[in-house]
């Protein structure tokens, strides 16, 4: 058996499974699975989710707990904003905390989060320090060929390629994502943003890996470091996409999103 629980931030959906829950024979030890994912993330014969977090023991140090996603088609992701909100509130829902810190092991890195508000069996806002984010890879020739006033890419921890647009909602991400992700030999999230003041940014997401989402915690955060740097908009800026509002903090070198993440249910499959 194996027992999930389902959250999401803003729309992106997340199943996480703890490896505490699975220490005995009914319920054998976690290992991260690409089959598994793919057969619980698809949406009409699965559970349905973006991607299958596994809540690991930590390898060492004060981590509370070793994240490993896999996206919707089975690919591992180096990182999630909204992922790594939606596991650490699992971890605090399952430990019985309302609120608290929480220090996570990703393939990325260390990240600390931080509860805000709200409550661990609804809606939670967390803060997530993101690191200090860096250039990411050389933009491909299809990256460089896109219509864009400007274009840049940025490293979370996970690679984006994020573009500066007259209208996010005029691009079809259906028709271009695809080429894009690919055009990058790891492949990338693509982002098309567009300021609409100095504290607030339009964003449009095809995520690597699932494809267009709701919401994309790790690009609010590349777009907007890419748009601050291009002097589109402030330090502080309210991040709006479908899905919802996440707000990121350009502070010095690093970066911090605050968003919420939401429980939706317990799940227990063969």
């Amino acid at each position: 058996m194996l027992r999930l629980t389902k959250f999401h931030g803003l729309g992106n959906d997340f199943l996480v499974a703890h490896w505490l829950d699975h220490v005995d024979a009914a319920r054998p030890a976690l290992t991260p699975d690409p089959e598994v994912a793919r057969a619980l993330c698809a949406r009409h014969t699965g559970v349905g989710a973006d991607g299958l977090i596994y809540a690991l023991p930590p390898g060492g140090g004060d981590a509370d707990v070793h994240m490993v996603l896999l996206n919707a088609d089975g690919s591992e992701a180096e990182i999630s904003g909204n992922g790594i909100r939606c596991l650490a509130q699992a971890v605090l829902r399952r430990e019985g905390r309302g609120e608290g810190d929480v220090l996570v092991e990703t393939a990325g890195g260390l990240r600390q989060l931080r509860t805000v508000k709200g409550d661990v069996d609804g809606e939670l806002w967390t803060q997530v320090d993101m690191g200090e984010p860096t250039d990411g890879p050389t933009p491909s020739a299809a990256a460089q060929e896109f219509p864009a006033l400007q274009r840049a890419t940025v490293d979370i921890g996970n690679p984006h390629v994020v573009f500066l647009v007259e209208d996010p909602d005029a691009v079809d991400l259906t028709a271009v994502g695809p080429d894009l992700e690919r055009s990058f030999a790891a492949g990338i999230n693509v982002h098309v943003v567009a300021p609409t003041s100095d504290e607030d940014l339009e964003l449009r997401v095809w995520e690597r890996g699932v494809g267009i989402t709701q919401a994309c915690g790790s690009g609010a955060v590349a777009a907007t470091v890419a748009a601050h740097r291009w002097g589109s908009v402030g330090p502080h800026v309210n991040v709006h996409m479908p899905g919802g509002v996440a707000v990121v903090d350009v502070d010095g070198p690093r970066a911090l999103l605050t968003g919420p993440s939401t429980f939706v249910a317990e799940v227990v499959v063969p």
